[in-house]
């Protein structure tokens, strides 16, 4: 008799790649997600059909499960690792973390925000390439000139950053304020792009 034994590993990736294929042809991916190595430590990335919905400092938000748990709760339990699918997140990312990118091109999709907190993010998502805003400026973009305090929190929950740039909001008079993965990770991409020495 031939005993049995358990399955160990991960399966190959090519037999990954062909279900996930599967599940998209029948409807069932609703979020593709992977890791991506950064200079800033792993980012969690999570995509919908209609674009990156989500890029996470994973250690920031309690880990790739609490992410994904998150993902789950608020978007669909129908997710799946998928790296081919977001390999031009990756991409676009890598290329502005050595400096040869200053917008991205990726469809963001911002599911995630509604109202108020979605015209911030649009309003931030305009700020260019090494140049700065206030928090009242975004708020004065985004339709109330008043909403300081409401924009420090849309900010604070930015569910894209890096891609929706929200380190480029400062506090009127140009002290950093906060971030949502910690002010070393907005003084490093402000350095990036040349806002601070």
């Amino acid at each position: 008799m031939t005993p049995l034994t358990p399955p160990s590993g991960s399966p190959p990736p090519e037999l990954l790649d062909r279900l996930v294929a599967r599940a998209a042809q029948e409807g069932l991916l609703d979020v593709a997600y992977t890791t991506v190595d950064s200079p800033l430590g792993p980012l969690v990335a999570a995509a919908t059909p209609r674009g990156l919905a989500t890029l996470s400092y994973s250690e920031f938000r309690g880990g790739i499960d609490a992410v994904l748990e998150d993902l789950a709760q608020r978007l669909s339990p129908r997710i799946l690792e998928a790296p081919a699918r977001l390999d031009a997140v990756r991409r676009e990312l890598d290329e502005y973390f050595a400096g040869r990118r200053r917008s991205f091109d990726i469809p963001v999709d911002l599911v995630l925000t509604r109202g108020f907190g979605r015209r911030i993010l649009e309003a931030t998502a305009a700020i260019p390439f090494g140049e700065t805003r206030s928090y009242r400026e975004v708020a004065a973009g985004a339709g109330n000139v008043k909403a300081t305090r409401a924009a420090g929190n849309a900010l604070g929950h930015n569910p894209v950053p890096i891609v929706v740039p929200c380190h480029r909001v400062l506090r009127t008079g140009g002290s950093l304020g906060g971030y949502t993965g910690g002010l070393e990770k907005k003084e490093t991409l402000l350095r990036l792009e040349g806002v601070l020495l």
